[in-house]
């Protein structure tokens, strides 16, 4: 998984001064644009974050999908289950999850830690579908947790993380089915509740907060387990031989990324927010029109950014790109050496456009 933190000493340098854009080429998705999708209930029940999930109103709603590996089908089926459920309320959108494990072990005990160096899970929460300012989260058995804003993917900047960002009234728990650091027993698994305050979102998105009836936000969940052994009464990473280092870690997500990177915010799931209370579980998930629009823009931002890496120029002319499904919009494309602007029109009032910078925007004019 791409992974590169760099600290910087405020959101604001970050956007003022952190203008990079890279120009190489970045892997394409390999499966079908088709993300998961969830609803997401009220509850009127009060939460008490502490992982058991004890509460009636995580009884009555569903789980996800259990996880599968971050590239979808065509890697093996993870070897131990996961899955999430998701609830909300007027102060915080919570997530809860079951991580199934026979042998649970964590390390490492300081906030802001690199979690993914321990087994860990990952929340990853875009609320405008953007693609740019998210947060992400990870935590491990020992309830130690990562919290960073992403100014944009690392695809598109040089300095994509601000690593010193804490949530402000963030609240996470966890519950163990077994011991952790024990190597001698055979665990069940741990389990996860956490709880962001709505506020957390309000400098990152002019979406509704809290939710309104229906509201979509792009939403994705990763599981990161790496292989053991036992030496000396410990759990110890596996070495490959080859490199002298651990094996790769195994990801294992709700919605498959098709490639290895969970920073491609585009192909995170749907969840779709719903005023019903969790006991009344009735409602349809409705898929926006206007997400084959972005999606179609999406294409065009890989193929320009490989056009790039070979002619060190943006294209100008839509039939070198090759994008196959060109006739069914009213497209613009406008290109210089080194800027272009693709938009699609949605109607007299407005389009929607993608840039060298990889944001998509809805503008009405």
């Amino acid at each position: 998984m791409l992974r590169r933190f760099k600290q910087c000493a405020s959101l604001f340098s970050l956007l003022v001064f952190n203008t990079l854009v890279f120009n190489q080429s970045i892997p394409r998705p390999q499966l079908e644009f088709n993300p998961r999708n969830y609803i997401v209930y009220r509850t009127e029940e009060k939460i008490n974050i502490d992982g058991e999930l004890n509460e009636k109103s995580w009884e009555t709603v569903n789980w996800t999908e259990d996880f599968v590996d971050i590239e979808g089908d065509i890697r093996p089926v993870p070897r131990s289950r996961t899955r999430a459920k998701m609830l909300w309320d007027d102060e915080y959108f919570y997530i809860a999850a079951e991580l199934q494990e026979p042998d649970i072990w964590a390390t490492l005990k300081n906030r802001d830690d690199i979690i993914f160096y321990d087994n860990d899970f990952e929340i990853f929460i875009d609320p405008d579908g953007d693609t740019h300012r998210y947060l992400e989260f990870e935590m491990n058995a020992f309830n130690t947790v990562w919290d960073l804003l992403l100014i944009k993917p690392y695809r598109d900047t040089e300095n994509a993380a601000l690593h010193a960002y804490d949530i402000r009234g963030l609240k996470s728990g966890v519950r163990i089915y077994g011991t952790i650091n024990v190597p001698a027993d055979i665990d069940t698994g741990w389990t996860v509740e956490v709880a962001f305050p709505w506020s957390a979102f309000e400098e990152i998105t002019d979406m509704n907060l809290p939710p309104h009836d229906g509201d979509k936000w792009r939403v994705n969940f990763s599981r990161v387990e790496w292989k053991t052994k036992i030496k000396d009464n410990t759990y110890v990473k596996i070495i490959d031989p080859e490199t002298s280092k651990p094996y790769p870690e195994d990801n294992w997500v709700w919605s498959p990324q098709g490639v290895v990177n969970m920073h491609y915010p585009e192909m995170w799931g749907f969840v779709q927010f719903s005023v019903n209370t969790s006991n009344t579980r009735n409602i349809d998930f409705v898929f926006d029109e206007i997400e084959k629009i972005k999606w179609f823009l999406r294409r065009v931002y890989y193929a320009q950014r490989e056009y790039y890496e070979k002619n060190k120029k943006y294209c100008d002319d839509f039939s070198l790109l090759q994008i196959s499904d060109i006739n069914q919009y009213e497209v613009n494309l406008e290109a210089t050496a080194n800027f272009y602007e693709v938009s699609v029109k949605l109607n007299e009032n407005s389009f929607v456009r993608i840039a060298q910078d990889g944001l998509i925007k809805i503008i009405s004019r």
